[in-house]
C-alpha cells in the first residue's frame, strides 16, 4: 500500500485516540472547485512515498494500547480505495478487531455512492464526507466528536 506516513496517536480527527495514516492520491478537487490552492495538504505529494505491506500497518496499529480507531486521510483515501478495504479486511477477518475505521474524504457522497456501498459492507465504518470551501464556518461534527473545516463537511456512520 503506498502512503505519505502514519502518525501513531492522533487526538485530533477523531473522539478517540487514533492511527492516523496518510494516504497517497488525490485529484484536488478542493481547488479546482474553489479555483485557487485551498488545501491544507498540498504539502503532502511532495514528501516521501513509502510502500508499506497492509499486515504490517495492521500489526503496528494493534500494537498500540493507547489507540481505539483508525483514520485515513492526509490526501484522497477513495483514490486508492481498494487499497482501504484491503486495510480493513485484514483488520476485521484476519485480526478480528472492529475498531472504528474513519475515512475522510473530499467527495461529496453522490460521487462516491458506488465505493460507499462497496465499503459499507464492512463493519464499524465512518466517513467524513465534503471538500472544504474558503469563507464557510467551521463547526463540530457529532459523529467524529471534532471541529471540520467548513459546514458543508459531515460525517456518517455508513456500516
Amino acid at each position: 500500500m503506498l502512503i505519505k506516513g502514519v502518525t501513531d496517536e492522533d487526538f485530533v480527527n477523531y473522539r478517540v485516540p487514533s492511527m492516523f495514516i496518510a494516504t497517497n492520491e488525490c485529484t484536488f478537487k478542493c481547488d479546482h472547485d474553489a479555483g485557487e490552492a485551498v488545501c491544507q495538504n498540498s504539502s503532502l505529494p511532495k514528501m516521501k512515498t513509502y510502500n508499506v505491506k497492509i499486515d504490517d500497518l495492521v500489526k503496528r496499529y494493534l500494537s498500540n494500547d493507547i489507540t481505539h480507531a483508525v483514520v485515513f486521510g492526509g490526501l484522497e483515501p477513495f483514490d486508492q480505495y481498494i487499497d482501504i478495504y484491503d486495510f480493513i479486511s485484514v483488520l476485521r477477518y484476519q485480526y478480528e478487531c472492529l475498531d472504528p475505521v474513519v475515512i475522510y474524504t473530499g467527495y461529496n457522497k453522490n460521487e462516491i455512492d458506488g465505493k460507499i456501498s462497496f465499503m459499507a459492507s464492512m463493519p464499524n465504518i465512518i466517513v467524513k464526507f465534503g471538500r472544504f470551501i474558503p469563507g464557510h464556518e467551521k463547526h463540530f461534527d457529532e459523529v467524529l466528536g471534532v471541529n471540520l473545516a467548513s459546514d458543508n463537511q459531515y460525517a456518517e456512520q455508513i456500516s
